[in-house]
Formats: C-alpha cells, sequence, structure tokens
C-alpha cells in the first residue's frame, strides 16, 4: 500500500504512529488525539529544517489505536524504549542525578548514589551533579561524626583523629548518640541549618577565647562553608512544602523545559532539559513528564505544578499524584519564573546555533554555490602519509553536515603500492572505499577532497570515473610554502575556486585538512612504531611476546638496550643465551643502519 493511500485512509483515533525509513527501521515515535490529522500534518505545509529531514526519510508507517489518551501517553513511552528512534533525542539521555543517603545499619554511614532503593534508608536530593552533592557530604562529614568506613576496621583510622567519625570500630558508641546524629542531618538537609550554624558560633568563639585560634579557624571554615552551599538559596515559600514545579517554552522547532526542586519549602536545584521536537509541544511536554517520572525514576514529590496549556487531568492520573495550575501567589510566580529561564535559555540555544550554523551549514551551503554543485552534505576527504615510502597508509575523515564525524573516519595500509607514489596509493585508497561502498550499496558522499595537487586529483578522478562509473565531485586541497591550505582546485583540467580566504567555507576547508592530516600522520606514527620494535626484537631467537614487552618496560627503549651489558640483560629477567643473541642481533642491526 501507498504512502499516499495509508494517509486517506487514518483513523480519528487517539494512538501512537511510528515512521520508517527505506530499510524498515523505526526512526521516529509519537502520539497524537487524531491519528488523521496529526500523522498528515507532517506531509503538509512548512516545516523548519529538521523536520523537513525526518519527513524525508520517511517511506513508511504504522499506527496503534488506543482507547484514551492516556494510554497513547504511556504506549509512546513504552515505543520509545523498545525501538530507540534516533529522531527521539528528548527522551535518549538516561542520567540518573546523585542522592545524599544516611544508611539504615546500626552505625549509619553517609554516601552518595544515583540509585534509589526501598532499604529503610534515608534519601535527600536530587542534585543537579556529583560536585553539588560532594560538596554537600563533605561538610556534613565534618559537622556530624558518622562512620566513614564501609567495613569496619580493628583499630580506629585517621577520621577519628581528626574529629570526623565516633569509632564505633572500637568504642561502644551509644544507640542514642547515633540517633542524635542522624536527626541533625535530616534536619540540615531539610533546610533547618540555622540551629547548626549558631552552634558552629558558639564553639568557635570558644575556641578563640580558649586562643585555641586552629579549631576556631575550623569552625569560621565550616560556617562559611554552610553559607555557601546553604544559603544562596534566593526562593523559598513559607510551608514546608516538597515540590517540583515546570516550565516551558518553545520556538523553531526546540522545546526547553525547566524543572524547579522544591524541598522542604526551599528551590534547591532546577534542572534545564532542552531537545528539537517534532510533535505538538503540549503533547511532548506530556512524554517528557512521563519519561523524567516513570522512566528516570525521579521520585514523585507530593505536589507537582505545571503551566496551565498543560492536561492538569492527564497529568495526575499518569502520575497518580496531586497536580496544579496555580493562579495566583508564589507558585504561579514560580511556574512564570520557569516559564521564563525556559524562554531565555532558548534564545540562548537559538545564538549558539546562529553561530554554529555559520560555521557548517551556510558553510557548505556557500561550498556548494562556489563549486556549482548540491550541498555537500557529505564530506570525505583523503590523505597520504609515508616516509622514504615506508609503511605507507592513507587516512579519510568524513564531515556531515559541516562537522566531523569521527565514527565514520577510516584507515588503510597501503598493500599493492611500493616506493613513495602518492599517485598509486591514492588510487589503491579511492579504489578500495568505493568499490566497497558500492558493494554494500552504501550512501556515496557529495562531495571528495583530495589532500594535494593536480596529480592525486586526477589519480581519484580516473579510479572513480573509468573503474568504477561514479560521478562524484572531486575537488584537491592545495597548501602553500609553509604547508598550510592554500586554496582549492576542481574540474579538468583543474582550476582554481575563487574563494575568499576569510570566510566560514575557507575555515571550513582548512579544519577538514587540518583533521586528516592529524589522522594521517597519527595513523603512521603509530604504525612505524609497531614496525621499529618488530625489525629490532621480532627476529632474536628467544624473545617472544611476552619478553618483548618485558624488555621494553625495563630499559624503556630499544636504544637503552643497544648499551645494555649480558648482565643487565639477565637482570631483565633474560635468560644468559637469549641475552648474548640480544647483544649480538642489535649490535648487527646497529652497524647495517
Amino acid at each position: 500500500m501507498s504512502l499516499k493511500t495509508k494517509l486517506e485512509i487514518l483513523p480519528d483515533h487517539s494512538g501512537c504512529y511510528l515512521m520508517k525509513d527505506q530499510s524498515g527501521e523505526v526512526i521516529y515515535v509519537g502520539k497524537a488525539k487524531n491519528l488523521k490529522s496529526r500523522v498528515r500534518s507532517y506531509f503538509s505545509g512548512s516545516h523548519d529544517r529538521k523536520t523537513q529531514r525526518l519527513v524525508s526519510e520517511i517511506t513508511d508507517f504504522e499506527y496503534i489505536v488506543t482507547a484514551s489518551d492516556l494510554d497513547a501517553l504511556l504506549l509512546e513511552l513504552n515505543l520509545i524504549k523498545q525501538h530507540d528512534p534516533k529522531y527521539n533525542v528528548m527522551l535518549k539521555d538516561d542520567k540518573s542525578y546523585p542522592y545524599i543517603k544516611i544508611t539504615n545499619e546500626k552505625h549509619p554511614r553517609l554516601i552518595i548514589t544515583r540509585r534509589l532503593k526501598k532499604d529503610k534508608a534515608k534519601y535527600f536530593g536530587p542534585y543537579p551533579n556529583a560536585y553539588a552533592a560532594q560538596e554537600t557530604k563533605k561538610l556534613l562529614d565534618r559537622i556530624f561524626p558518622l562512620r566513614k568506613c564501609k567495613t569496619l576496621p580493628k583499630e580506629v583510622c585517621l577520621y577519628y583523629h581528626i574529629g570526623q567519625c565516633l569509632a564505633p570500630c572500637v568504642f561502644d558508641v551509644q544507640k542514642e548518640e547515633t540517633e542524635k546524629l542522624v536527626t541533625g542531618i535530616t534536619r540540615f538537609l531539610r533546610g533547618d541549618y540555622q540551629e547548626v550554624k549558631q552552634s558552629l558560633q558558639e564553639k568557635m568563639l570558644n575556641a578563640s577565647e580558649e586562643m585555641n585560634y586552629e579549631q576556631a579557624k575550623e569552625y569560621r571554615d565550616q560556617i562559611l562553608h554552610i553559607e555557601k552551599i546553604m544559603e544562596k538559596q534566593k526562593i523559598s515559600l513559607n510551608e514546608a512544602t516538597d515540590c517540583d514545579i515546570f516550565g516551558f517554552a518553545y520556538d523553531k522547532g526546540w522545546m526547553c523545559i525547566q524543572v524547579f526542586f522544591i524541598r522542604q519549602g526551599k528551590l534547591i536545584e532546577r534542572e534545564v532539559s532542552l531537545f528539537p521536537f517534532y510533535n505538538v509541544a503540549e503533547e511532548d511536554f506530556l512524554t517528557f513528564i512521563g519519561s523524567f517520572y516513570l522512566q528516570k525514576h525521579h521520585p514523585i514529590p507530593k505536589e507537582v505544578y505545571v503551566p496551565k496549556s498543560i492536561d492538569k487531568e492527564l497529568v495526575s492520573e499518569l502520575l497518580q499524584a496531586r497536580v496544579y495550575q496555580p493562579q495566583i501567589g508564589k507558585k504561579k510566580n514560580l511556574v512564570s519564573l520557569a516559564n521564563k529561564n525556559a524562554t531565555l535559555a532558548l534564545q540562548d540555544k537559538f545564538s549558539l546555533i546562529e553561530r554554529d550554523e555559520k560555521r557548517t551549514i551556510k558553510a557548505i551551503e556557500r561550498l556548494g554555490e562556489l563549486l556549482h554543485i548540491a550541498t555537500p552534505n557529505r564530506i570525505e576527504a583523503f590523505d597520504n602519509s609515508n616516509i622514504q615510502g615506508t609503511d605507507a597508509v592513507s587516512a579519510m575523515v568524513v564531515f556531515t553536515d559541516g562537522k566531523a564525524d569521527k565514527k565514520e573516519y577510516r584507515k588503510y595500509k597501503i598493500r599493492t603500492v611500493e616506493g613513495p607514489d602518492d599517485y598509486a596509493s591514492m588510487r589503491e585508497v579511492v579504489r578500495r572505499r568505493y568499490s566497497r561502498l558500492l558493494k554494500e550499496n552504501s550512501p556515496l558522499p557529495d562531495l571528495i577532497i583530495i589532500d594535494g595537487g593536480k596529480g592525486q586529483m586526477s589519480s581519484a578522478q580516473d579510479v572513480l570515473e573509468n573503474e568504477l562509473g561514479l560521478s562524484i565531485p572531486i575537488a584537491g586541497l592545495v597548501k602553500d610554502e609553509n604547508h598550510r591550505s592554500s586554496h582549492l582546485i576542481m574540474g579538468d583540467p583543474p582550476l582554481k575556486v575563487k574563494m575568499k580566504r576569510n570566510s566560514q567555507e575557507f575555515y571550513l576547508l582548512q579544519r577538514i585538512q587540518d583533521e586528516v592530516h592529524r589522522f594521517a600522520i597519527s595513523f603512521h606514527r603509530n604504525l612505524r612504531g609497531k614496525s621499529m620494535i618488530k625489525s629490532v626484537l621480532d627476529d632474536v631467537p628467544g624473545v617472544g611476546p611476552q619478553r618483548k614487552k618485558r624488555l621494553l618496560t625495563h630499559f624503556g627503549s630499544v636504544k637503552n638496550m643497544r648499551d645494555a651489558t649480558e648482565e643487565q640483560f639477565i637482570e631483565a629477567g633474560m635468560p644468559k643465551q637469549v641475552a648474548q643473541n640480544l647483544i649480538e642481533h642489535l649490535q648487527e642491526e646497529s652497524s647495517t643502519n
């Protein structure tokens, strides 16, 4: 059934749709209240560039009708998890957030974890990153002397001597004393830190009066640390509420969602998520909420606040929690603040995208215009490397949409060419590369760039056109006397392409040439280093891979081995006969060089 026919018979029901490419792979999963109108919208009207790219890859789709919008949302989450489509980028971030945990043990410990378990322990967070959690834990370790060791040692450790542990490994620590520490940490992490701060101030003054200035300084540093970590919060609610407050903004096919974590009435942290979206904004917001709590396993607080444009009842039903859309007061202001932060984050993103596009997308568009070819979205560049014809290699780098695509890089050992012959080496590598792409029916590049002049370029062109029957634009990158990018040549006969040296397209060519040269040189050095070791040691009787490794570890280089005595080789673990073989072989090798 054709795509057009399938679009005509779509049902007017809620459900999920799965977009597929020519290989049948699912590349995007979405949901809709009305499948007919939503799926058809992809193939009509105007879209931004990234949505156009998605649509250009769709050759088929299937859909699943659901009984309700909630069922569609839950099914969408499961389908994305099952197929991992490349265009559902907002759910690919599977990072977990750190929490501070007080373990449920006879002698509790304070640790940082990213996994929430039902183990009767106390969890506090989430923190936005490991650094924030570590800094808070470091402060608590200095104030509350819970045990630090995972396994109790047989004697006291340094933590006891610096006052950060009660040493239950040796001393009988009463349960009441441990519970007092746990209560203090719990109150502190829930925002009640003024009592701790006041206690430290009193201890600081007492230590100062007793002229124990080192101890007074320690208390002062702890107070400053508290102020730095805990008193930086500028937003708080009068009631000791635990809630998450969501705000979002969208523009030009991008969405930003911000989450404020309110714990014990204080804004402890926020999370910012930026991603391209291809559905209705409010629908993708619901998908994000579902992923945030049900797949990334964020703990669901007592209350969740969402903007007024979101289906509050659906979120409440999904999370089985109280969901609000505040109309007045401080919580309304917080939702508005989250929305505002999301809008500002998008503006920053667009500024970065615009700057990046000048370096990449705009650069390849302009390059295509200058070369009179279609925009070269995929560029493959080649460079050869050898020293006096030894260990000849070639390297290929790929730039997709103006950016290095390192997973596509390839390196080649030259097989059929003897001696330093750049032209023949280029012919071999181009033949191997594109005969393989033809055999595998893989995508061909839009432009091939050869690092070299007319000879290398003509060699590559001859193989492509006369041997493989391919018509792919080829250009040569010529360097100046200082070995820097000079100009581009193209055509038959090859002519210099007029291009401003301060243009983004010229800078792109410089990046391509520098990258392919770097990749080729690093491969050649690595290969040459291995071959040098092989030529010196591998023909020595009695020296296998393990002994070769031991020798290099012991002496550091082949040069040091040439100066070594028989006794030194024996000290390195070589039998006497092997040591004599080594000395004889190294002397012969040295005399022939």
